[in-house]
């Protein structure tokens, strides 16, 4: 099922819901700033300052607000299946007729049809796509090299695991797991916590009651290496692909058409 709905909601806080999604994020990602800095760097570079945006797996449309507050000339489409994530996203930007939201599941074969646009500048995504497994995300991949026109750029920021190097992974995921027991003393909330307050809204709690039915507690998805996905977006059509950015725990991957 898909549905096609340019923005609604009023009478709630949304940016409030907004700056609370994104503390929520830092806690598990600190420099999640910094990788939205460099995709949108990289955004300027390949196609210019006013691009047409397919922000992927949207969400509550963090990277939609980053886009269009560094390119005010940019339009951004965002595509989701979460319910509650959506009814924020479509909230947030009720008044912003340079956005659409699209309802739809990567999954289903026709997810792309519901488009408004049969070609996109730059596909952009981040920490989303970690929930489909191999198989799926490499059949998503060669969706998107049609999507993206020539020259233009996908980018995914992402878990991509090299698990070639399990010690190096086991002393960055504790010491990250440390600075995030500090932070929650000091009152970070966490994606459970998060999800129960939006449970308690009166304008999320229906929403957030169907996201559960489609996802249950959490995706279970896989994370495979840098090198993997560059590998399977060539293989899907692009011409060059590569991380543009790391940290000791994500990476930015950069395909260009």
């Amino acid at each position: 099922m898909s549905e096609t709905v340019t923005s609604r909601g009023a009478g709630t806080d949304w940016q409030a819901w907004q700056e609370s999604w994104d503390r929520q994020q830092e806690w598990y990602m600190p420099d999640r700033e910094e990788r939205f800095r460099i995709m949108l760097d990289m955004v300027e570079a390949t196609v210019g300052p006013e691009p047409r945006v397919l922000d992927l797996a949207c969400g509550t449309g963090s990277i939609t607000d980053r886009v269009l507050k560094r390119f005010p000339k940019a339009t951004s489409t965002g595509v989701d299946l979460d319910p509650a994530l959506l009814t924020i996203a479509r909230g947030s930007f009720a008044t912003d007729d340079r956005v659409t939201f699209v309802t739809a599941d990567l999954t289903d074969p026709d997810w792309t049809s519901h488009l408004p646009y049969a070609s996109y500048d730059a596909v952009l995504t981040a920490t989303a796509l970690h929930w489909l497994r191999s198989g799926p995300l490499a059949t998503l991949y060669g969706q998107l090299a049609s999507l993206v026109r020539d020259d233009g750029v996908f980018m995914n920021a992402d878990h991509m695991i090299d698990r070639t190097t399990p010690r190096i992974n086991a002393v960055e995921r504790a010491h990250r797991h440390v600075q995030m027991e500090r932070a929650k003393e000091s009152g970070a909330v966490d994606w459970a916590e998060w999800w129960a307050l939006a449970g308690q809204d009166p304008v999320l709690a229906e929403p957030t009651a169907r996201r559960y039915e489609i996802y249950g507690e959490h995706a279970d998805g896989e994370t495979p290496s840098a090198q993997w996905h560059a590998e399977t977006l060539l293989t899907a059509g692009f011409g060059e692909a590569r991380p543009v950015w790391c940290s000791p725990s994500d990476t930015l991957l950069l395909a260009l058409k």
